[in-house]
């Protein structure tokens, strides 16, 4: 994989790929970079960069990273209350990079992935991660509902994302009963922040766009979710929903250790 632009590529050289990288191609003046100091790139004109890369947003550096390294499924889980992030059928590039990257910044153990119909780990999706995939885990699944019911069986609770418009105030509960129990039945979602997200760990479920969760990954999860929508337009982007919903649960996170005895 030849990845391409400053951050990407600053990433797969401090990243699980370091190792792997065995060539840096930059102009000039990208090549005053400091860290690239130790590197020692190959000095090339722009146009061979984009002839390397494939794209003219490389910012007048790339490398050769080498295969994605991909993690297992079960690593995802394997810590103590981990914050998972799992795309149903996400295709846009744009949109797996730009919620990878806030992933890493919220601290996620990780992000699942379909292994078909879904966006893989490109140098695109490098790119828009602004090089996080380095350092986050990402897992392809062979079904997405089977590794939901494996994370409930693990202590998991999962939250799945719609576009529906949130049940009213006393709608829904944030009571908790055993995540490994049978799946709850079709209900309204309830708001984003109703769920007590601190105490077990948390898979938050987002849907391709356009076609949100399909219903048997919607019924894999306890609880549908969703975000107030006060404007005229129908619904969030999938990132920016991603990225609101990630930061309520670290919010809530941080306050139930600030609360717990």
């Amino acid at each position: 994989m030849i990845v391409y632009g400053r951050n990407p590529v600053r990433e797969a050289l401090r990243g699980r790929r370091a190792a792997a990288v065995n060539d840096v191609w930059a102009t000039a003046g990208a090549a005053r970079e400091q860290w690239l100091g130790p590197v020692q790139p190959r000095i090339v004109a722009a146009e061979e960069i984009e002839r390397r890369c494939g794209s003219s947003a490389h910012q007048g550096i790339c490398a050769n990273a080498g295969p994605y390294p991909y993690a297992a499924a079960d690593r995802l889980l394997a810590g103590r209350d981990p914050l998972i992030v799992a795309l149903d059928q996400v295709q846009d590039p744009q949109n797996l990079g730009s919620i990878c990257r806030t992933a890493e910044c919220v601290g996620a153990a990780g992000v699942a992935i379909p292994e078909r119909r879904a966006a893989e780990v490109t140098a695109a999706v490098c790119k828009a991660s602004a090089g996080a995939v380095e350092h986050l885990n990402v897992a392809q699944v062979r079904n997405m509902a089977d590794f939901l019911a494996e994370a409930r069986a693990a202590g998991c609770w999962c939250y799945g994302a719609s576009a529906e418009a949130p049940a009213g105030p006393g709608a829904g509960s944030s009571a908790r009963a055993a995540p490994a129990g049978a799946a709850p039945a079709a209900r309204r979602p309830i708001a984003y922040d109703a769920p007590e997200y601190a105490g077990a760990g948390v898979v938050l479920v987002l849907g391709s766009e356009g076609g949100g969760l399909r219903p048997r990954v919607a019924k894999a999860c306890d609880e549908l979710i969703a975000l107030p929508l006060r404007g005229r337009v129908e619904s969030l982007g999938v990132s920016a929903a991603a990225a609101a919903i990630l930061y309520e649960i670290l919010q809530s996170r941080k306050l139930g250790l600030d609360n717990s005895p």
